[in-house]
């Protein structure tokens, strides 16, 4: 199930994306109000929804709705140095001791079709990466037990203000620019997922191919990585994960070429979408 928020005619909805258009859940009579809830209910909410869209035509055709950031995560945490090629890409020998995680705040999150505004960076670069919405909450979980936790994966563009990034070990500043998080453009629901461990996923730079690798390539599996996680803290449903970045990354390149002002970014994962954003200077 592809589940979507959007905006229609000024009016903020949650959907149930089909080839052929939208379900509108609050059409349809859905009594979970918002993302977040559906989240939290999990396999009861999904149930309830295929039962209530099975026999509904679409409300709405894509091409005339907004579609919005799927959620607001309580918590957004990603993962550096995570393929081997990006790795040596970024002049390291090789794979740092544990897991590198870092922060984004979470007012970067931006909806997937809007501007990237680079503010006072002036060198922007992309990184597509996987996004792991958390579903059930998890704690000390094995990993073998992990991906029972997850309800659902996006498209993610870490976008990151490299220059901004070195002014603290931790990246938070560098990472987390407003409109730096364009996540979407829906989240797709585990079960469509079986191993998400065996995606393609590519990043272009005005229809330049920059970035293009597979999820089994990642040093660190997504099940190893909510291990670690919930090792140390509670993950609560709607916390959001970035699993890592191939190489190809601007900053890689020889010379490194950062976006600049007009320059459009898609970044897309099979079996999931795409999305596309512009980088435009705000004001």
């Amino acid at each position: 199930m592809r589940l979507a928020r959007f905006e229609i005619d000024g009016q903020i909805d949650i959907g149930v994306v089909e080839d052929e258009g939208i379900i509108s859940l609050g059409a349809a009579g859905c009594l979970f109000p918002d993302m977040l809830s559906i989240i939290a209910a999990g396999d009861a909410a999904l149930d309830q929804i295929r039962e209530m869209t099975d026999a509904i035509a679409p409300h709405h055709r894509l091409q005339d709705v907004r579609f919005l950031a799927p959620l607001r995560p309580g918590k957004y945490l990603a993962i550096g140095m995570n393929y081997a090629k990006h790795i040596a890409e970024m002049g390291r020998d090789s794979a740092p001791p544990h897991q590198y995680w870092f922060n984004k705040q979470t007012t970067c999150i931006s909806d997937p079709f809007d501007p990237i505004d680079p503010g006072v960076s002036t060198m922007v670069d992309y990184e597509v990466e996987l996004g792991v919405v958390i579903g059930a909450k998890a704690k000390g979980v094995r990993a073998d037990e992990a991906l029972s936790h997850v309800f659902g994966y996006v498209v993610a563009n870490d976008v990151s203000a490299r220059d901004w990034q070195k002014h603290t070990p931790t990246f938070t500043m560098g990472k987390s620019f407003d409109t730096h998080g364009p996540i979407g453009p829906w989240i797709v629901t585990a079960d469509e997922i079986p191993d998400p461990q065996t995606l393609a996923l590519r990043c272009y730079v005005n229809g330049e191919k920059r970035q293009e690798s597979t999820t089994a390539n990642m040093i660190h599996s997504i099940a190893s990585q909510i291990e670690y996680l919930s090792t140390a803290f509670t993950l609560e449903p709607g916390d959001l994960i970035a699993t890592g970045t191939p190489e190809g990354v601007g900053m890689g390149m020889n010379p490194p070429q950062f976006l600049k002002e007009g320059d459009v970014v898609r970044c897309e994962i099979d079996g999931i979408g795409a999305i596309e954003n512009r980088v435009t200077k705000a004001g």
